[in-house]
């Protein structure tokens, strides 16, 4: 068992000796940390001192098997040494001359390598400033943009700036400032283009009027342009002036309207050539600034707050253009002012509107035209109602007309305008009947109510053509010779033509039916004839200076307007294109009017008669005591019968009826103011001369109504006006008492017409002269009992009086 110990040792112990030979010296440790963990330490060293001295022996064996080869090498090494130093001499000899001669390239060396140093140093800057100058440029950039004013490009530059090129180079300090300045930049342009947008709201504030003139020119072309192309659909090329189509359209109005110099077109367009481009809103007004302003605020996520901004001055701006003038109503140029800041506020935020997506939309302008039509309309029938010049008012239509227009071809509803106009038309008609009572007043006054002699076939024709007038007899006679009817017969005949073309003209371009044409024509023209020219006519009428010669002429006058009332009718369905058969078309009345206007003239003519003969009879001086007659009729009364005779001769002309009327009329009025004066208080005595001489009076009257001053009466009817004077005066002349007082009451009574109570008065009368007179005195017992005649005549008169109340 020692044995087998002492083997397994020994062959540790020569694996371990074969290890330290082929192992290297560096891992050798391990190797002898095995032999001091063993046991066998000592019997280890003594096997590793016997293997050394086995080296030993071979090395020794070794070396005396080499040595005379080493001795050799020996004498070459000495032999070499020699050589080497020569050549250390000799590299030493170099080597000093390489170092004085390299000291040159060592400091060229040193230069190269500090030249290397700063490229180096040049390449990094060179590579750091690549980087940083694009930063310097988009931010020198930007300044530029800022100085310029084009902030939209700024902001897109901050933009990249801050996002592109900053975050490249943010370590440098200058790059940081940068970044601080960036939302002072933001805040600089935001501030700046709000700037801007205000300059742009003040430049279209200041604008609006030029626009809105602008836009009503080229609604006015358009307008004209569609009235040439409707009137000539066949006509191609060659463009018209504008110049040559107003023409044409002025010559057109005079050949229809009288009135065309009056009522000329407000909005005539300037004498420019047809092809010449009016500018629009954009040509006038920079719109870059809103744009700007709004891309702006939506970079910067303000879209909304802009939005108000800009809607909120706008409305601020729309009740300022919304306010007219106080004195807008005196010109039209007020008007026309007031129409084109509203139209320019409209047709601005319309291209706005299209230009830009959602700043403002369709319900806002909506609002904004419901809040301007409101208080359009509210201005319009306020200042409308101030005028009174006919001409401005249709001017004033036509200008709301342009203006509805315009506003109608950029989409906004203009309904209650042309509505609004239809009110204006009412006053617009009242102003025309003031005005044309202006004219009728004229027209009447200055007229010498005399029927108009014409010389020559020229004269005659020309009146015939302006009044509808035909009579073979009068046509038959030879020059010169007189028309029945004065001259305010044609006058006013053409104005009243003259006022239906002015109620024509206003109902133009109002998108009016023909029929609704031909109504408001025909009632504007009854209106005309039964209040102004009817008044007018009653105004002369009733004129404290007007003459019979007068009366009988408006008389004349009015008949022959009564029957002009068809032609009328025929003027007023040849320019609507309304047969009078149409179902609810208005009828005028000027049949009415002329028939009410004669009517009055005939009653004018017996109250004026009647007043003459009144002033005839205050002429008469009857003495009431005379004993015996004269010897012919009282002068006054053929002075009034001389008149009468004239003035019945003036007559001719009249209507059979009228004349008969006024002379029947006359005779009775008389009657009665001779019966009166018979009659009256103040003639308290009556003698049988005075009488007589009254009876004479009474017979003149009686002789002119015989004569046939009027032709047409029957037999003895106008006698018959005086038929009580003359019963009357019988009755006393003849003393017929017992006739009267025997036949009274009966039908067949020679004196009819005498009433006991006038044949008592008048007893009375020459009873108290009886009484008094002192020139029958030789016969006081006739005297006597012509007083008791007297006094039972009277008694019984009294009795038949008092049964007659009974």
């Amino acid at each position: 068992m020692a044995e087998l110990e002492s083997l397994e040792t020994a062959a540790e112990h020569e694996r371990i000796l074969r290890e330290i030979e082929s192992t290297d010296t560096a891992c050798i440790g391990p190797t002898l940390r095995s032999v001091y963990d063993g046991e066998e330490h000592g019997r280890f060293m003594e096997k590793l001192e016997a293997r050394i001295r086995n080296h030993d022996r071979e090395i020794e064996k070794m070396c005396n098997f080499h040595y005379q080869g080493f001795v050799d090498s020996i004498t070459e090494l000495l032999k070499v040494r020699g050589e080497a130093q020569k050549l250390k001499n000799q590299v030493t000899d170099t080597n000093r001359k390489l170092q004085s001669e390299g000291k040159e390239l060592i400091i060229a060396m040193e230069e190269l390598k500090q030249c290397r140093l700063q490229q180096r140093n040049i390449s990094a800057t060179v590579d750091k400033l690549t980087l940083c100058l694009p930063v310097l440029e988009m931010y020198s950039k930007l300044r530029e943009q800022m100085k310029s004013k084009r902030h939209y490009p700024a902001l897109k530059t901050l933009e990249h700036l801050e996002h592109t090129y900053l975050p490249q180079v943010s370590h440098y300090r200058f790059c940081k400032v940068m970044v601080d300045n960036i939302p002072k930049l933001r805040e600089e342009i935001k501030e700046v283009s709000m700037s801007d947008l205000k300059d742009f709201l003040e430049s279209i504030r200041k604008h609006s009027d030029k626009i809105g003139e602008m836009a009503m020119k080229q609604a006015q072309q358009q307008r004209n342009l569609d009235n040439i192309v409707s009137q000539h659909p066949r006509i191609s090329g060659g463009k018209k002036s504008k110049k040559e189509a107003c023409a044409g359209s002025d010559l057109e109005v005079k050949n229809t309207s009288p009135m065309s110099e009056q009522d000329s077109g407000i909005l005539d367009v300037e004498d420019e050539e047809e092809d010449e481009e009016v500018p629009g809103a954009q040509e006038l007004v920079d719109f870059s600034p809103v744009y700007r302003c709004l891309h702006i605020y939506t970079v910067l996520g303000a879209r909304e707050t802009f939005e108000n901004y800009y809607r909120k001055q706008r409305r601020k701006q729309a009740r300022l253009v919304l306010q007219p003038p106080s004195n807008m109503h005196e010109t039209l140029d007020g008007y026309r002012k007031y129409f084109n800041q509203i139209v320019g506020f409209f047709v601005v935020e319309d291209h706005i509107l299209h230009t830009t997506q959602g700043l403002v939309n369709r319900a806002y302008i909506d609002e904004l035209w419901e809040m301007a039509l409101s208080k359009t309309i509210a201005a319009l029938r306020t200042h409308s109602s101030y005028c009174s010049d006919p001409s401005l008012v249709l001017d004033l239509k036509n200008l709301i007309v342009l203006f509805a227009d315009t506003l109608q071809g950029y989409g906004f509803p203009v309904n209650q305008l042309f509505d609004m106009l239809l009110e204006i038309q009412d006053q617009y008609s009242e102003t025309l009947l003031k005005k044309w009572s202006g004219v009728f007043r004229n027209i009447l006054d200055s007229d010498n109510y005399s029927p108009i002699p014409v010389t020559n076939e020229e004269i005659y024709k020309k009146i015939v053509g302006q009044f509808p007038f035909q009579d073979a007899e009068l046509e038959k006679q030879p020059f010169p010779k007189k028309f029945p009817f004065s001259e305010f017969v044609p006058k006013v005949y053409n104005q009243i033509k003259e006022f239906i073309y002015a109620c024509l003209k206003f109902s133009e371009d109002l998108h009016l039916s023909s029929t609704e044409v031909d109504d408001m024509i025909r009632k504007s023209t009854n209106l005309l004839l039964t209040r102004t020219l009817s008044n007018c006519l009653q105004n002369v009428i009733k004129r404290k200076n007007v003459g019979l010669t007068e009366l009988v002429q408006i008389i004349i006058n009015t008949t022959h307007l009564e029957k002009s009332c068809k032609f009328l009718e025929e003027f007023i369905t040849n320019i609507t294109n309304v047969l009078p058969e149409t179902v609810h078309t208005t009828k005028l009345y000027g049949t009415t009017t002329f028939k009410d206007a004669r009517h009055a003239a005939e009653e004018e003519i017996y109250t004026n008669l009647n007043q003459k003969i009144d002033q005839f009879l205050q002429l008469a001086d009857y003495d009431w005591m005379a004993l015996e007659p004269g010897s012919r009729a009282s002068d006054y009364l053929v002075d009034l019968i001389g008149f009468l005779r004239s003035t019945f001769a003036v007559f001719t002309h009249l209507p059979g009826k009228v004349a008969q009327t006024a002379c029947m009329s006359a005779c009775k009025h008389l009657s009665t103011s001779l019966m009166q004066l018979l009659l009256e208080a103040e003639v308290r005595q009556l003698t049988l001369g005075a009488l007589q001489q009254f009876n004479l009076d009474v017979e003149e009257c009686e002789q002119f109504a015989r004569s046939g001053p009027v032709p047409g009466f029957q037999g003895d009817t106008l006698q018959l006006a005086f038929i009580d004077l003359r019963q009357l005066l019988d009755l006393f002349i003849q003393w017929d008492w017992s006739t009267y007082l025997a036949d009274y009451g009966q039908p067949t009574c020679k004196y009819l017409r005498v009433n006991p109570t006038t044949a008592l008065v008048l007893l009375e009368k020459m009873r108290d002269t009886s009484r008094k007179n002192n020139v029958f005195a030789q016969f006081r017992k006739n005297e006597r009992d012509k007083q008791k005649l007297i006094d039972t005549v009277a008694k019984q008169l009294r009795g038949l009086i008092n049964s007659h109340h009974s």
